[in-house]
């Protein structure tokens, strides 16, 4: 059977049609199933905790809904309106059942109906197709290596969940490179929050008016001290009536590295040709010709530094970053959420290849020439998924290459 269960319209326009529907009696709600979107029905609106009374008016539970109803009476079939938000709720979330409540007697719901994806959802739908779920890998790894005559003669499904999920952080690391990124600007505090499922970062730029990214880059000429405790005049730490040290509110280094020019450590000419990637620039290289001889890489560059604070949780950056727009680039681990635990279609064999392995080499009993086997055999399936997923063309590898046969002339 084929893999792909949306039509076109449902892919595309994020549209379904549900036909024609017949209300059971007037002021009943309807209630509409065969929703068969990729993705799942989220709606803003629930019943009440108190249980369900027909008729009722509905409770916000959420920001907004996924998608829209679209109604037109049999009467005039082609004439669509959208029903309002409020009268709708997913009412049965296993089999994606939509109700949409009367809130009158005389609510007319005899005719068409269809359902319309927000943008925001039909873009988190677009793609999807290379990827594939946790849930699906696990089921397949069961019904392909558990069994009588099989590998492994059994194995509870916990297990190879538990082994499945940290497959992926493992792999979300170094190999799936699942990079995410977030467009910020840095406030006058010059501190911008850590993403709620960062991992580590993979690079932080700032963007100029033409689009273009410059790296800002980490630096060593200042730290941010994980505790800040209060000093009295002997230089010894004070304590409070419990026993735990006072701590002060602020950082001095901070605020000294937060009040400070950076422009006095690097040398940069403020000139607005230097904020721009525009290599047209009149005269660029003649402004500081001579002025930054014998200055170290680290410091001589005009792109700003940053610092992580665990203290507070943040990225902490140097002053004329100041309402900068910059994009954060960073690694999570695969588990955060929900819409991350699902794998790339190249990384599946790998996926399969350490789900036996750690399996195999945590049992007692196991021939060893076996667990060397699928240990190998997991490391070939992980450097195939690597050089996969590096997604490098010929077409982009011959082009950087041409630029290597210029002569350098004097």
């Amino acid at each position: 059977m084929g893999l792909i269960t949306e039509t076109n319209a449902q892919y595309y326009a994020g549209q379904q049609v549900i036909g024609t529907k017949t209300q059971a009696a007037p002021g009943d709600d309807m209630v509409i199933a065969g929703w068969s979107f990729n993705t799942d029905p989220i709606s803003a609106y629930g019943l009440p905790k108190t249980g369900f009374t027909p008729n009722i008016k509905l409770t916000q539970i959420s920001a907004a809904s996924n998608f829209n109803v679209y109604f037109a009476p049999a009467a005039t079939p082609n004439a669509y309106t959208a029903i309002n938000q409020d009268l709708v709720y997913v009412s049965n979330a296993n089999t994606k059942e939509i109700t949409i409540i009367s809130p009158a007697n005389n609510t007319d719901y005899n005719g068409s109906f269809y359902f319309q994806l927000t943008q925001q959802a039909r873009n988190n739908n677009n793609g999807n197709y290379e990827y594939i779920g946790l849930n699906e890998i696990i089921n397949n790894f069961i019904v392909a290596y558990i069994g009588v005559g099989k590998l492994i003669l059994n194995a509870k499904r916990t297990d190879i969940m538990f082994h499945a999920k940290r497959g992926l952080q493992e792999f979300s690391y170094d190999t799936l490179r699942s990079i995410k990124s977030q467009e910020l600007t840095i406030p006058p505090s010059l501190a911008i929050t850590i993403p709620q499922d960062y991992v580590n970062y993979v690079k932080l730029s700032w963007v100029d008016q033409a689009g273009v990214k410059h790296i800002i880059y980490p630096t060593t000429l200042t730290s941010n001290p994980t505790e800040l405790p209060i000093q009295d005049d002997n230089g010894e730490i004070t304590q409070n009536s419990f026993g735990g040290n006072n701590e002060a509110q602020q950082s001095k280094i901070e605020e000294r590295w937060k009040t400070n020019n950076s422009l006095n450590i690097t040398g940069q000419i403020t000139n607005e040709i230097f904020e721009n990637a525009d290599v047209y620039g009149w005269g660029w290289d003649k402004l500081a010709y001579g002025q930054r001889y014998g200055l170290e890489p680290e410091v001589s560059q005009k792109n700003g530094w940053f610092t992580i604070n665990e203290r507070t949780g943040s990225f902490n950056f140097s002053s004329t970053l100041a309402g900068k727009l910059i994009i954060l680039e960073y690694i999570s681990d695969g588990l955060a959420i929900n819409e991350d635990t699902k794998v790339p279609k190249m990384a599946e064999e790998a996926m399969y290849m350490h789900i036996a392995y750690s399996i195999l080499s945590g049992r007692a009993n196991v021939p060893e020439y076996i667990v060397r086997r699928f240990k190998k055999d997991r490391s070939s399936a992980l450097r195939n998924a690597k050089i996969r997923l590096s997604n490098i063309k010929l077409e982009e590898f011959t082009q950087v290459m041409r630029g290597k046969s210029k002569w350098i002339k004097h």
